[in-house]
């Protein structure tokens, strides 16, 4: 039984005539008798009874057409969703991100992608640097928006930049570094630094001993958190500072005062991280391009 025979025999049960049927379907009228009859007999029913004036339904013939009408629908949907998913325009997209260094990019993206793609469904995961390198790895992420700290090196991960921001201080507002425009390496060195813990972001440790390395000394680390809420209470705190990008501000709005370094040249870079060897579907590649278009958007507002 293929569906060719199935939308036979709508169409003659729809037409209730062979010959409209077959006018319909574009198809010789001896061919239609014949295919009907071989659906017939290979389900071993009448489906149909015939007259000089037409055809009609048998009790069989109804309640096939009932599974029939639902069976070409459910077969049509499905090739219809084939399509879209072929064009980018249905199906998941699970994506890695860190939230708040990704704040300037990510929201607008996604955003204009839903509003252009409302077929695809964009799952977002929270996600350490660590455990979005093993979603990509294990295909459970198709893509991630992430920082990557420059100098490390992922074989099997290829990142594409798209924003890079220069490393600031970040102080609570009675802090006395507050009142300075601009600070000083050297005087960040002396302070107590907050940071998210080594376990879950190893690259951004390593990035703060490159930074310290030159000074001879090892960032001064009292407090490690587990997320970027936990720096924020802690720095209000004035537990201690941290050291991160001023995107941060979309975030903290004035609750945090934000300075930039002298002496140091360290970015972090935001951007597309995914699998080398994993199959982004057109979706995936749809929503890299609104992310580029973002960022390139975000530049020229910057440099306005």
């Amino acid at each position: 039984m293929e569906l060719r025979h199935l939308r036979y025999f709508l169409a003659v049960a729809e037409a209730s005539n062979f010959t409209k049927a077959a006018r319909r379907l574009r198809v010789a009228q001896p061919a239609l008798s014949r295919q009907v009859q071989d659906l017939e007999d290979e389900i071993g029913v009448d489906l149909f009874k015939r007259s000089p004036r037409g055809v009609t339904l048998t009790a069989e013939g109804k309640l096939f057409l009932e599974e029939v009408r639902d069976l070409l629908k459910r077969a049509d949907e499905s090739v219809n969703k084939v399509r879209a998913l072929a064009r980018g325009e249905y199906g998941e997209l699970h994506v890695g991100y860190s939230p708040s260094p990704t704040i300037e990019l990510l929201p607008p993206a996604l955003a204009a992608f839903q509003k252009a793609v409302p077929g695809v469904k964009v799952l977002l995961h929270d996600m350490s640097g660590g455990e979005i390198v093993e979603g990509l790895r294990s295909g459970t992420l198709h893509l991630a928006v992430t920082p990557w700290v420059i100098g490390e090196h992922y074989p099997d991960v290829e990142f594409e930049l798209l924003r890079s921001y220069p490393i600031c201080a970040v102080l609570a507002p009675g802090h006395p570094l507050a009142r300075l425009k601009a600070i000083p390496f050297e005087k960040v060195a002396a302070e107590p630094l907050i940071t998210l813990s080594r376990k879950d972001y190893p690259d951004a440790h390593a990035l703060l001993e490159r930074m310290f390395r030159p000074l001879g000394l090892k960032p001064r680390i009292v407090l490690e958190c587990d997320s970027g809420s936990s720096v924020v209470t802690a720095i209000e705190a004035q537990r201690g500072i941290t050291l991160t990008i001023s995107v941060l501000k979309l975030v903290t709005g004035k609750r945090l005062q934000y300075r930039p370094l002298t002496g140091v040249t360290e970015n972090i870079s935001i951007g597309l991280a995914r699998a080398k060897d994993g199959d982004l579907t057109p979706a995936g590649h749809k929503f890299c391009e609104m992310l580029r278009k973002v960022s390139k958007m975000v530049s020229k507002l910057r440099a306005a």
